[in-house]
């Protein structure tokens, strides 16, 4: 579904295809110590009913994925973009070496959609029982259940064919939404994510992970753990994300460049991380910028005859001391 007619309010209650995104499964007796030594979040604190955001960087600290994780009867799952299933998988298979650790892309087997509103959230729980209270939380049952930061009620429900089929044509109280409704829905709920146009783009503190508890910095080592421990501890952050809107009918991209006439800087001023068609018109962005641009209000896209962004407020505040980001 496309174009600002077609895009719902964030709260409406919605049902979404998710098949634009794919599940990597982890499983194996040494799987969570595996994981423990790649991902920026902490493993430990995850178990059946704990989920969590996470990231995968590069050894120079930039992010090649961001997932969310869950367990399940001693299996990990990793939803991520699709188009990246592949070259992550390949990545991580180079590192497990003699680990008893298997990983297996599930995307075709699994089946995975979002539901989100008041009226869906009381018909699913109606239906399945008991469901996630906090933020990346998980309950199983015919199917998975995590729930997922928004101003209402949101879930991702992930399940084989029959049972998410199943459990789709109960949620009568849901209208269906293509990938738009549910991408607004995660970019303005303040969510970074990592598409193949921005691969290796952003270090996690750039793109606020740290902001939507995706970051563990009293784990152990993890490949970029020095840069992003560095970046918080004695850096001094001078990009980071922002929600912004743009009255535009040619939409954006991820990667996208800004522009700041006033700025001196030979590498742009930021550029789109993720966007969706907003139901007024325009739409939202998130984008990670020079904060001095982003203060002074004065980005806009590509180049200096693009049009304005707009800077909102995120869904949950900036840390107090900037040194520390």
């Amino acid at each position: 579904m496309s174009g600002f007619e077609d895009t719902p309010s964030p709260t409406d209650n919605l049902i979404c295809d998710l098949s634009h995104f794919g599940t990597i499964r982890v499983e194996g007796e040494e799987a969570r110590d595996y994981l423990q030594n790649q991902f920026t979040n902490d493993m430990r604190e995850v178990d059946e009913n704990i989920g969590q955001l996470s990231a995968y960087c590069s050894a120079k600290g930039r992010m090649l994925a961001i997932f969310t994780i869950y367990q399940h009867n001693d299996a990990f799952y990793l939803k991520l973009p699709r188009p990246l299933v592949e070259p992550i998988l390949k990545r991580l298979q180079m590192f497990i070496l003699r680990a008893k650790v298997t990983l297996t892309d599930l995307s075709d087997e699994l089946i995975r959609i979002g539901v989100s509103g008041d009226a869906c959230q009381q018909q699913l729980k109606s239906i399945m029982g008991e469901l996630p209270e906090n933020d990346f939380a998980v309950t199983h049952n015919s199917v998975s259940i995590q729930r997922i930061p928004s101003t209402s009620p949101r879930y991702e429900i992930c399940g084989d064919v029959e049972a998410v089929k199943t459990l789709w044509q109960q949620l009568s109280d849901a209208v269906p939404t293509g990938a738009d409704g549910w991408e607004l829905l995660d970019t303005e709920a303040g969510l970074p994510q990592i598409f193949t146009e921005t691969f290796e783009a952003f270090v996690p503190q750039m793109v606020n992970l740290q902001l939507v508890e995706g970051v563990s910095f009293r784990k152990g080592c993890y490949p970029g753990q020095e840069v992003v421990a560095r970046m918080q501890y004695l850096g001094k952050l001078k990009r980071r994300m922002y929600l912004a809107h743009v009255d535009s009918s040619a939409a954006p991209s991820p990667g996208d460049e800004l522009f700041d006439p006033e700025s001196e800087s030979n590498q742009g001023s930021g550029k789109v991380v993720r966007v969706a068609p907003h139901p007024e018109g325009g739409h939202s962005l998130l984008v990670v910028t020079q904060i001095s641009s982003a203060e002074a209000d004065r980005l806009q896209l590509t180049d200096a005859e693009g049009p304005t962004l707009s800077i909102n407020d995120l869904p949950y505040p900036f840390e107090i001391e900037e040194a520390a980001s």
